[in-house]
């Protein structure tokens, strides 16, 4: 099996070096990874900037590395359509610093990259970590936590135009609850900006991450199911077309469509 590895927090995360090190036990891994962090840059791509693909020798085992100067999307594009030769079997994005929940999904690099492979055909799962300081992670417990999902992951089949969205609590496989399937909860605003003044009296706004100060949540909620010690698991499906709803909007301008045919037939 051929696994393609991308992320959005820069090669050198040691969260992309945990992720790696699982997958070699199911397959030959190919790393093609944004060359310094990439987050929040959601699914964009690079245009009037020439891409690098470097080669970099920092994940024993692999069959091959690159630190690409451009985003999560490009490395997955990149990856597919010049440097593996051949598509992959399967992407795995992360892991991410930090969890992906909820509207996450239009912002994160981390599932960009995920999105980016499944307009490939390729299936795709990106992992992030509900933590935000590496030196209070214990990837090796991280790792196992990964192990187990990686394992079920592989042994089925992902659904064509759907992608996996994986959130691992930071605890030891023991504390681990087990795993919630739900959805995106699309209705909690977990950014926002905060106003501050410079030096010279005009405001400035930062966005704020206001995650460890959320509490309320719906009882279906990934936010409420990561905090509560389980992974997560959200299967975020694509369409590129809805029938029904072409259809009404089609008969929104019925109107302008039947005046612009008997415009034309009087000027025949």
């Amino acid at each position: 099996m051929k696994i393609l590895v991308t992320n959005d927090d820069g090669i050198f995360a040691p969260g992309v070096e945990a992720l790696t090190e699982v997958l070699q036990h199911f397959g030959d891994v190919f790393v093609v990874c944004p060359d310094q962090e990439r987050s929040a840059v959601g699914h964009s791509i690079t245009l009037r900037t020439p891409l690098k693909a470097k080669p970099i020798n920092i994940f024993p085992g692999v069959k091959g590395a690159w630190a690409v100067n451009g985003t999560p999307a490009d490395c997955v594009k990149l990856g597919i359509e010049i440097l593996l030769k051949s598509p992959p079997h399967i992407l795995f994005s992360g892991v991410n610093l930090g969890p992906n929940l909820g509207r996450d999904l239009y912002y994160s690099g981390t599932m960009a990259g995920a999105v980016e492979a499944s307009l490939y055909q390729v299936p795709s799962v990106s992992v992030s970590l509900n933590a935000f300081n590496d030196t209070k992670v214990n990837y090796f417990k991280v790792k196992q936590l990964i192990y187990d999902v990686v394992e079920i992951v592989l042994k089925n089949k992902i659904p064509k135009g759907v992608f996996l969205n994986i959130n691992l609590p930071n605890l030891s496989k023991e504390l681990c609850k087990g795993v919630a399937t739900i959805p995106l909860d699309m209705s909690v605003s977990r950014y926002r900006y905060v106003g501050l003044n410079d030096p010279h009296g005009q405001i400035y706004f930062w966005l704020k991450d206001e995650l460890n100060e959320l509490s309320k949540f719906a009882e279906n909620s990934d936010y409420l199911k990561l905090k509560e010690g389980y992974i997560t698991v959200s299967p975020v499906e694509f369409r590129t077309h809805h029938k029904r709803k072409k259809d009404q909007i089609e008969r929104w301008f019925q109107k302008i469509n039947h005046h612009n045919k008997r415009e034309e037939k009087s000027n025949a």
